[in-house]
């Protein structure tokens, strides 16, 4: 990957993080995991409390090895193609607000979900990234033919976008397959459709 060396970065950072959670236990997770904002009194109980810097930090840690090895395969599969078309340092950027778009996203259905006495929860993981980056794929490449490791039959890169982001949305609203931050996913994907759509992305 020495032509997509944002791409090559990331992936290094965010495995180093990972070794680096393995070894310093709940430290990382307590300061840099993106913790709810309404949860800011609950430090007596052991929680950590959200700061500011949490809306990128949160996407170098991973909750395990499949999920750091998933992130990192789509990362790849996805991100050395739009890499090459935008250059690093547009990349970068797409990324990157890409992951701030989540989180805030995830901050805000967070808040709501406090405020109507339900609950929340703190969250780790490029996903947010990542769900950007294949919405620009999708976009910029529809009729490529995808072959997933977990879907081995080939499928338009437009179609799986469309039926991934459905799914994440069905699964955000009826709260199916807790655990998984649904709604900062499609807060990833809003962002990168309004990054093509309004900066410029789509023309290069």
């Amino acid at each position: 990957m020495r032509d997509t060396p944002a791409v090559a970065t990331i992936i290094a950072l965010c495995g180093l993080m990972f070794l680096l959670e393995l070894s310093a236990g709940r430290v990382l997770i307590d300061s840099l995991a993106l913790w709810p904002i309404g949860l800011l009194d609950t430090e007596p109980l052991g929680m950590s409390a959200f700061r500011p810097w949490q809306i990128i930090t949160y996407a170098f840690l991973h909750g395990g090895i499949p999920h750091l090895a998933l992130n990192m395969y789509a990362l790849w599969l996805f991100g050395v193609h739009l890499e090459r078309r935008w250059g690093s340092l547009r990349f970068v950027v797409f990324f990157f607000s890409c992951v701030i778009g989540a989180a805030l996203t995830h901050l805000a259905v967070g808040e709501l979900s406090l405020a109507h006495g339900g609950t929340a929860y703190p969250v780790v993981g490029a996903s947010g990234g990542i769900f950007g980056l294949l919405l620009a794929f999708g976009l910029l490449y529809p009729d490529v033919r995808l072959i997933l490791l977990f879907l081995p039959v080939p499928v338009k890169a437009k179609w799986f976008v469309i039926g991934y982001g459905m799914l994440e949305l069905v699964a955000g609203v009826t709260g199916t397959a807790n655990g998984i931050a649904h709604f900062a996913h499609l807060g990833g994907m809003l962002t990168g459709y309004l990054l093509l759509r309004g900066a410029g992305f789509s023309r290069l």
